[in-house]
């Protein structure tokens, strides 16, 4: 058995959605005056590897408490998609390429209900620390609607959101109208397509719309 780490590094200099710097590490006790180490972490909801609640773009949707732990626990399927940047997919108005229901249907074979489905794009060759990719892959809406009618229970991407500032925040919507659990943040250029075993759990955070988590994959054929 294997575990593979796929959670993205949380560093005071990790990549903030569209460049905000809201991790700091603040280190108030130390060996030379303490005797031991403390430290105070701040860093918002979203940052690194993340699970996005209902209520981030419900009105009354449901916090992050809410989230039944076992839509995050299970097989799962790792799509190789980073060819979409190369391939026929679209180009949205600011140049970025997304994963649409066409896309996924090559795959249709591989996708079963209530699987956990793992979108790796090119947005994985990025470096933990770099500079916010403002046209990164991120998921269609017909894309989302199309993994609705699958049924599957979640659905996780490479980079710091699912989406791209879209009308209505649609793609969004599809997923969390569906039960569908939304996980941004995972780091995947060091992960085969393939069939593992998930697990990501959100910090037990009450009364917010998403919350930090740690993802892996497990493999039980090495």
């Amino acid at each position: 058995m294997k575990i593979i780490d796929i959670s993205w590094p949380i560093t005071e200099n990790t990549t903030g959605y569209k460049n905000r710097k809201n991790i700091k590490f603040t280190r108030y006790k130390n060996f030379e005056t303490d005797g031991w180490r403390e430290s105070l972490i701040t860093l918002e909801s979203h940052s690194g590897t993340h699970i996005d609640a209902p209520s981030h773009f419900v009105r009354d949707g449901k916090n992050i408490e809410s989230i039944s732990l076992d839509r995050l626990v299970g097989d799962c399927i790792v799509l190789d998609l980073t060819d979409v940047q190369e391939s026929g997919s679209p180009f949205d108005e600011n140049g970025a390429k997304s994963i649409t229901r066409d896309i996924l249907f090559e795959h249709d074979h591989e996708i079963n209900k209530d699987d956990i489905i793992i979108l790796k794009t090119s947005n994985s060759a990025t470096k933990p620390e770099d500079l916010f990719l403002p046209n990164f892959v991120y998921l269609d809406h017909s894309g989302a609607h199309y993994l609705a009618q699958k049924g599957v229970k979640a659905v996780g991407i490479d980079y710091l959101g699912i989406e791209r500032n879209q009308p209505g925040h649609e793609t969004h919507i599809e997923l969390m109208q569906n039960n569908i659990v939304i996980i941004e943040g995972l780091r995947l250029q060091h992960v085969q397509a393939g069939n593992y075993f998930f697990c990501c759990l959100p910090l037990a955070i009450q009364g917010l719309e998403a919350a930090p988590a740690r993802a892996v994959l497990i493999d039980d054929n090495l």
